[in-house]
Protein backbone atom coordinates (compact mmCIF):
# COMPACT_ATOMS: atom_id res chain seq x y z
CA UNK A 1 0.00 0.00 0.00
CA UNK A 2 1.37 3.38 -0.99
CA UNK A 3 0.64 6.42 0.69
CA UNK A 4 1.10 10.42 -0.89
CA UNK A 5 2.03 13.24 1.50
CA UNK A 6 -2.15 13.88 1.27
CA UNK A 7 -2.43 10.45 2.94
CA UNK A 8 0.21 10.47 5.13
CA UNK A 9 -1.07 14.06 6.83
CA UNK A 10 -4.84 12.97 6.91
CA UNK A 11 -2.76 9.48 8.60
CA UNK A 12 -0.51 11.66 11.30
CA UNK A 13 -0.56 15.17 12.52
CA UNK A 14 2.65 16.18 11.72
CA UNK A 15 3.15 18.81 9.29
CA UNK A 16 5.91 20.81 7.58
CA UNK A 17 8.43 21.54 8.73
CA UNK A 18 8.18 18.46 10.84
CA UNK A 19 6.62 16.21 8.84
CA UNK A 20 9.80 13.86 8.24
CA UNK A 21 7.91 11.12 5.72
CA UNK A 22 7.54 11.96 2.28
CA UNK A 23 5.97 8.98 0.85
CA UNK A 24 5.38 5.52 2.33
CA UNK A 25 6.28 2.38 0.12
CA UNK A 26 4.56 -0.65 1.18
CA UNK A 27 2.34 -1.10 4.64
CA UNK A 28 1.02 -4.06 6.10
CA UNK A 29 -0.66 -4.54 9.46
CA UNK A 30 2.74 -4.70 11.14
CA UNK A 31 5.14 -3.23 8.94
CA UNK A 32 5.87 -0.02 6.90
CA UNK A 33 8.35 1.06 4.47
CA UNK A 34 8.68 4.78 3.94
CA UNK A 35 11.03 7.33 2.29
CA UNK A 36 12.26 10.82 3.17
CA UNK A 37 14.65 12.90 1.12
CA UNK A 38 15.98 16.14 2.82
CA UNK A 39 16.32 19.09 1.03
CA UNK A 40 19.19 21.17 1.18
CA UNK A 41 17.16 24.34 2.96
CA UNK A 42 15.67 22.03 5.72
CA UNK A 43 15.68 23.92 9.17
CA UNK A 44 17.62 22.04 10.93
CA UNK A 45 20.78 22.32 8.37
CA UNK A 46 21.18 26.30 9.40
CA UNK A 47 23.15 25.39 12.30
CA UNK A 48 23.82 21.55 12.05
CA UNK A 49 26.34 22.31 11.25
CA UNK A 50 26.97 25.17 9.16
CA UNK A 51 29.77 24.68 6.14
CA UNK A 52 29.33 20.56 6.96
CA UNK A 53 25.58 20.45 7.34
CA UNK A 54 24.61 16.83 8.74
CA UNK A 55 20.86 15.53 9.79
CA UNK A 56 20.41 15.39 13.76
CA UNK A 57 20.25 12.15 15.10
CA UNK A 58 16.92 12.98 16.58
CA UNK A 59 15.85 14.06 13.42
CA UNK A 60 16.37 10.34 11.84
CA UNK A 61 14.75 8.93 15.00
CA UNK A 62 12.02 11.12 14.44
CA UNK A 63 10.99 10.64 11.05
CA UNK A 64 11.26 6.63 12.44
CA UNK A 65 8.39 7.71 15.17
CA UNK A 66 6.29 9.55 12.40
CA UNK A 67 6.41 6.43 10.12
CA UNK A 68 5.45 3.97 13.41
CA UNK A 69 2.79 6.95 13.84
CA UNK A 70 1.32 6.20 10.32
CA UNK A 71 1.57 2.23 11.19
CA UNK A 72 -0.74 3.17 14.21
CA UNK A 73 -3.25 5.05 12.56
CA UNK A 74 -4.67 1.53 11.20
CA UNK A 75 -5.69 1.10 14.67
CA UNK A 76 -8.28 4.46 14.53
CA UNK A 77 -10.14 5.72 17.09
CA UNK A 78 -9.19 9.22 19.24
CA UNK A 79 -5.64 9.33 20.57
CA UNK A 80 -2.71 11.29 19.08
CA UNK A 81 0.50 8.78 18.84
CA UNK A 82 3.36 10.07 21.49
CA UNK A 83 6.87 8.68 21.98
CA UNK A 84 6.77 7.42 25.25
CA UNK A 85 10.23 5.58 25.28
CA UNK A 86 13.07 4.93 22.89
CA UNK A 87 15.44 2.41 23.69
CA UNK A 88 19.19 0.61 22.35
CA UNK A 89 20.08 3.70 19.61
CA UNK A 90 22.15 3.00 17.57
CA UNK A 91 23.71 5.46 14.93
CA UNK A 92 25.69 4.16 12.47
CA UNK A 93 25.87 6.61 8.94
CA UNK A 94 26.17 10.23 8.83
CA UNK A 95 22.78 11.52 6.55
CA UNK A 96 23.69 14.44 4.43
CA UNK A 97 21.46 17.04 2.14
CA UNK A 98 20.54 15.54 -0.75
CA UNK A 99 20.13 11.62 0.74
CA UNK A 100 17.01 9.24 0.98
CA UNK A 101 16.42 7.55 3.70
CA UNK A 102 14.31 4.72 3.82
CA UNK A 103 12.74 3.85 6.79
CA UNK A 104 11.71 0.39 8.29
CA UNK A 105 9.73 0.20 11.11
CA UNK A 106 7.94 -2.98 12.58
CA UNK A 107 5.10 -3.18 15.18
CA UNK A 108 6.46 -6.17 17.75
CA UNK A 109 3.90 -5.86 20.60
CA UNK A 110 0.34 -3.88 21.38
CA UNK A 111 -0.37 -3.84 24.99
CA UNK A 112 -3.70 -1.99 25.20
CA UNK A 113 -3.15 1.66 23.91
CA UNK A 114 1.03 1.14 24.26
CA UNK A 115 3.11 -0.29 20.79
CA UNK A 116 6.27 -1.27 20.47
CA UNK A 117 8.44 -0.82 17.50
CA UNK A 118 11.43 -1.59 15.95
CA UNK A 119 13.13 0.93 13.50
CA UNK A 120 15.59 0.74 11.12
CA UNK A 121 17.37 3.81 8.96
CA UNK A 122 19.31 3.19 5.92
CA UNK A 123 20.62 5.32 3.60
CA UNK A 124 22.34 4.09 -0.13
CA UNK A 125 21.58 0.84 1.02
CA UNK A 126 23.72 1.00 4.34
CA UNK A 127 22.56 1.23 7.89
CA UNK A 128 22.14 5.15 9.10
CA UNK A 129 20.49 4.00 12.73
CA UNK A 130 18.81 1.13 14.35
CA UNK A 131 16.27 1.78 17.96
CA UNK A 132 13.56 0.59 19.39
CA UNK A 133 10.74 2.55 20.75
CA UNK A 134 6.93 2.47 22.29
CA UNK A 135 4.50 4.82 21.48
CA UNK A 136 0.76 5.33 23.01
CA UNK A 137 -2.28 7.13 21.99
CA UNK A 138 -2.80 9.50 24.32
CA UNK A 139 -6.26 11.39 24.62
CA UNK A 140 -6.29 15.06 24.42
CA UNK A 141 -2.33 15.67 24.20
Amino acid sequence: MNMNKNEIEAAIPHRAPMLLVDEVVEKTDDRIVARKTFRDDEFFFQGHYPGNPIVPGIILCEASMQAGAILLSQFGGEGTPVATRMNDVRFRKIVRPGDTIEIRVELTERLSNAFFMTAKVTVGGKVALRFEFACALAEGA
